[in-house]
């Protein structure tokens, strides 16, 4: 991309007079970046405690990723219906209104009596989650094209890993374990909502606002190819997400003898934080190379895993996992990269929604149907395998699907 291009791209940003106390353009991206971390922080928050959840409520491990997974689905549906929404009334409204349902959320966490208000609880997160990812997005890169797509690739595997860490440390050395972490996350989302008061507005609005709320999967021409290079490399490695969040916490405390809820967290942590660690390494080099690497990355470290398991080994599990995390975190930037710096200013929310569509899709159904296997066919151990053997197979279809595409650009240079 020209430079000419990116100048051009940077004047969706107001540059009149904004007020004394405006955040300017770097500190609105961190701002925004800061709010998909703590936006994922708080998706992983209640992994570690599904144990103690499971402890007071006696509910089945099928629950568990029941609850996991209409998260996912009501991610999804805010995706798609609220995705497109900030291209036309802008990225500040959106984004109060999502903290404030977020927070709505975190209140209803912190007061849950039973597996129906937890239920509640993930819906709402889900729906606040899924509204204001495609915006925040968006406005990362509305600010600045190449920072705010190395953000958009960081910013979900700090989120994540963070989270269920902390969660985790919190469950096993503080008091009141199942309040203490989502009032915590509580306050941090109210200095977050007075950051977003402060920030200028990206995006003018647009016309079309009550349109965008009709679900519609469309895309410029000039992103499908990317997209379809990119859509089945995010579905692999967001179902090995889901395989860490949904069946990691239990498979760690089995190979380690231990009830510790810091093996609960430590898998998904180990996965997300060498994740965002790859996506900075690999931040020069060509997309469609980190692609390849997330692609290799995948294979190599699911079947690591897989050994580990086999042998019993909470060390092997955890080196293979930050295998794993490479590619994960490398396949998700290449995939990033690859579509959302094509895109027009006032069509960015809309793809970019499209992209974690199909992510949360990787996210979510894998994980359920491998709950569903847990307590009804071989348990543990066997669905764990199975999992890991799908995410290996979905990494080769993406990667065939890469280099199918590859070819016949290759072809016509010769």
């Amino acid at each position: 991309m020209s430079a000419t291009a990116i100048a051009a791209d940077r004047r969706t940003i107001p540059t009149g007079r904004m007020g004394r106390f405006r955040l300017g353009g770097t500190s609105s991206l961190v701002l925004l970046a800061s709010i998909v971390v703590s936006l994922l922080a708080a998706s992983s928050a209640p992994t570690p405690l599904y144990a103690t959840y499971q402890a007071e409520w006696g509910f089945s491990p099928m629950t568990t990723t029941v609850v996991f997974g209409v998260y996912a689905v009501a991610v999804l549906l805010a995706l798609l219906v609220f995705g497109r929404l900030s291209d036309h009334v802008g990225r500040r409204p959106v984004l109060l209104v999502a903290l404030l349902v977020q927070a709505a959320a975190l209140v209803v966490f912190a007061l849950a009596g039973g597996v129906p208000a937890l239920l509640a609880a993930r819906v709402v997160q889900g729906l606040a989650t899924g509204a204001a990812l495609a915006a925040l997005g968006a406005g990362m890169l509305d600010i600045d094209r190449v920072r705010g797509a190395t953000a958009n690739a960081v910013a979900p595997g700090i989120g994540t890993g963070g989270g269920a860490l902390l969660s985790a440390l919190v469950v096993q050395f503080l008091p009141a374990p199942t309040h203490l972490i989502y009032l915590a996350l509580l306050g941090v989302l109210a200095l977050q909502a007075v950051g977003v008061a402060l920030m200028p507005e990206t995006v003018s609005r647009a016309p079309g606002a009550r349109h965008s709320l009709i679900p519609e999967i469309r895309l410029p021409r000039d992103v499908r190819g990317p997209v379809a290079i990119a859509a089945p490399v995010l579905f692999a490695v967001w179902a090995l997400a889901g395989f860490y969040a949904s069946l990691g916490p239990a498979l760690v405390r089995d190979l380690a003898h231990s009830t510790s809820a810091v093996y609960g967290g430590l898998g998904l942590f180990v996965l997300a934080a060498v994740a965002a660690l790859s996506v900075l390494a690999i931040d020069k080099r060509a997309a469609k190379t980190a692609l390849a690497v997330g692609v290799i990355g995948l294979i190599v470290g699911v079947a690591g895993t897989l050994v580990a398991i086999s042998a019993g080994s909470t060390v092997g599990f955890l080196v293979a996992t930050g295998v794993a995390g490479i590619g994960f975190g490398s396949g998700f930037q290449g995939a990033i990269r690859i579509v959302v710096p094509l895109v027009a200013a006032h069509e960015r929310a809309g793809v970019l929604a499209l992209l974690y569509v199909v992510s949360y899709l990787g996210l979510g159904v894998p994980a359920v149907v491998a709950g569903f296997l847990v307590v009804h066919a071989g348990g543990l151990i066997d669905t764990a395998r199975e999992y890991g053997i799908a995410v290996i197979v979905l990494a080769a279809l993406a990667g065939a699907a890469l280099v199918r595409r590859q070819a016949p650009r290759v072809k016509a240079a010769s």
